[in-house]
């Protein structure tokens, strides 16, 4: 299953958001909000926009995959959203505005494709089977 290891990537990735936060609250002894650190807003705008869009594209591209979707087609959308994830951190972390313009840009277009291809693949005769 190729979708695996974009599951495996995208959770990396929350991991390593979830440590940035977890390590800001720490280090400016903040246990609810963010102090009005910006540091630490910044981390946790990277950490909840990242579980906004990585479970639904993961899930999007579990399906495509299982619908039958070209390999290529799997490989692009789940680098298009990898990179749209990294390129938000890195915009967001150093207030890069087209980085994360670019990021957003990419994930959308990654879910617009992974929606796309869902309903193209899907198997219209089960869905609509009256059995």
């Amino acid at each position: 299953m190729i979708s695996a290891l974009y599951a495996v990537l995208g959770a990396l990735l929350l991991i390593k958001f979830s440590f940035d936060v977890v390590r800001l609250r720490m280090q400016y002894h903040v246990a609810y909000g963010d102090g009005g650190f910006s540091e630490l807003q910044s981390a946790i705008r990277i950490h909840g926009n990242a579980v906004e869009y990585i479970p639904i594209a993961l899930i999007l591209l579990l399906f495509m995959e299982m619908n039958g979707a070209a390999t290529w087609m799997v490989h692009l959308c789940g680098l298009m959203l990898v990179a749209g994830r990294l390129m938000h951190y890195y915009g967001f972390y150093h207030r890069l505005f087209r980085w994360r313009r670019s990021a957003m840009s990419a994930t959308w277009c990654a879910l617009l494709l992974m929606v796309l291809a869902n309903l193209w693949y899907m198997p219209w005769e089960l869905v609509f089977s009256l059995h």
